[in-house]
């Protein structure tokens, strides 16, 4: 079963990604929520059907909007450009994407994926960008490893102060292109 959002749904969901976004996973409650939106948090599940429904339907929204902007970087590309260039761009604006929105990019991509409750197609066609420039199902996957974790490392502070991530980036992707 998928879940796909109801108009009430959607707002409920802005209000929720504005609540993760600016106060993080904790500050995520249902009754935060309600609060936010003006009502009381029973009345909520009327509209979703729990905490898990609301994540399910925050991670489609993150898969989404991650998803529009690499398919955007990537369509401004000439066809024949190198692989290595079309890596390095969905590497920045993945990165881009994952800084700006630290708190939804750990929801969408720690634990497994619940793949069975998300709008058919949508999880494919997030990662079709990746698919095309990498050139292979492999490739695509080591790509995606290799962004996830510098991202993720970047997000815990792992690196040493003064770190140049930015030539270990390019690195990364020049050893995948």
């Amino acid at each position: 079963m998928s879940v796909e959002p109801s108009a009430r749904s959607t707002e409920i969901v802005e209000a929720a990604r504005e609540l993760l976004e600016s106060h993080g996973p904790g500050g995520l409650t249902m009754r935060a929520l309600g609060e936010q939106l003006g009502i009381r948090a029973p009345s909520l599940y009327k509209h979703v059907a729990d905490k898990d429904e609301l994540e399910v339907l925050l991670i489609a929204e993150a898969l989404r909007d991650q998803g529009t902007a690499m398919h955007e970087a990537i369509a401004d590309l000439p066809a024949r450009a190198p692989r290595r260039t079309k890596l390095g761009v969905l590497a920045r604006v993945y990165r881009a994407w994952a800084l700006a929105h630290p708190h939804l990019y750990r929801l969408a991509t720690e634990g497994p994926l619940p793949r069975e409750q998300l709008p058919e197609g949508l999880e494919a066609w997030a990662a079709e960008p990746v698919l095309r420039a990498a050139g292979s199902e492999s490739r695509a996957r080591a790509t995606w490893a290799f962004a996830h974790g510098m991202t993720i490392l970047e997000l815990d502070g792992r690196f040493p102060p003064g770190a140049d991530l930015d030539a270990a980036w390019e690195a990364g992707i020049a050893a995948l292109g």
